[in-house]
């Protein structure tokens, strides 16, 4: 198992960025760089490349219809040459609020706009000549008002004939994509007890249809680190952020966080947080969170009980386990963790 942290999206970009390339010497062997509606995270996963020598850096997540698919392998294989091949891309149809809200795109076809996404990228990084006509089109047809378009290949030469894929999915039909095609899995809100009653189903069928080429599929998923006697209460650090995905992240009945939540078996407080959440009670939305579901999707507590909490995130099937570490001290955390894996 390996083990990853998400880079802090809200704050200093750099202060961020600095701390994730000190916690490399730590044992940390990737760093995902969210990017939501906030900085975009290309520029600052270049900066990451330049500061690391070993991190793998990692998209989470660049949606599939603010860029074009051409666009998104070329950001990929640059990333990559940078960082001499350490690059991951993270890709996800993000959600209704985010693409129409902040891009102006209508959020249709979003599992054949990834199939098309990671389909085209992989023959870009292989440097095929594109003649493609589905979602996108390469080139534009003069049908659809293209006049001097010609098939190309990425000018460059990629440093490596494929970059590792991973896909943010929730819902069966796109987890089930997800175990089909891409190289690894971005779950959010994931909880090691209760992910085969979940997505057993979707992984299992989406596996059946795999290429044994993509080898087994990684899993990505994690929480709040904090290790000692008091460390438990470190959990409630994770309530704002639960709340924000569960009760913010989209409208009523459009909401697959929410949705994650009802199929935990949080239906009544998954309402409820939502309620608080659009009606502008954040606070109240934050306190609505059961502790179960913090506990769950936490590692935090005595040494020992997060060595536990670690083995079930690895029996659950995580590859790479993504931590944010919590104290004065997140070095000795990563080394604290890192020495178990």
């Amino acid at each position: 198992m390996e083990l990853s942290m998400m880079l802090d999206y809200a704050g200093d970009p750099r202060r961020a960025a600095d701390q994730a390339a000190a916690l490399e010497s730590a044992g940390l062997d990737a760093v995902w760089v969210a990017e939501a509606w906030g900085f975009d995270s290309p520029t600052i996963m270049g900066y990451l490349a330049a500061r690391t020598e070993r991190l793998k850096i990692g998209s989470a997540i660049l949606n599939v219809y603010s860029r074009t698919p051409g666009l998104i392998a070329q950001t990929a294989a640059g990333l990559d040459a940078l960082s001499g091949g350490r690059a991951l891309l993270g890709l996800g149809a993000s959600g209704p609020q985010v693409v129409e809200g902040w891009h102006g795109m209508p959020y249709d076809k979003p599992l054949g706009r990834t199939r098309e996404t990671v389909e085209l990228c992989r023959r870009i990084w292989r440097r095929e000549t594109i003649d493609h006509h589905g979602i996108t089109d390469m080139p534009l047809p003069p049908e659809k008002g293209g006049r001097h378009g010609k098939p190309l290949k990425i000018l460059t030469r990629p440093v490596r004939p494929t970059v590792p894929v991973y896909i943010a999915s929730l819902g069966p039909a796109n987890v089930r994509l997800t175990a089909e095609i891409a190289d690894g899995w971005l779950p959010t809100l994931f909880i090691p007890e209760k992910a085969a009653a979940v997505w057993g189903g979707p992984l299992a069928e989406g596996t059946a249809k795999r290429s044994p080429e993509l080898g087994p599929l990684q899993t990505v998923a994690g929480g709040l680190l904090a290790i000692g006697p008091d460390a438990a209460a470190v959990r409630d650090l994770a309530r704002p952020q639960i709340a924000l995905y569960v009760g913010g992240m989209g409208a009523v009945g459009k909401n697959f966080y929410n949705d994650l939540a009802v199929a935990y078996g949080y239906e009544e407080e998954a309402r409820r947080i939502q309620e608080l959440y659009l009606s502008g009670r954040k606070r109240d939305a934050a306190a609505a969170v059961p502790d179960e579901l913090c506990e769950l999707m936490t590692l935090c507590g005595p040494e020992g009980y997060v060595r536990e909490r670690v083995e079930a995130f690895r029996e659950a099937g995580v590859t790479m386990l993504n931590v944010t570490p919590v104290g004065p001290d997140p070095a000795t955390l990563i080394e604290t963790v890192k020495s178990w894996l």
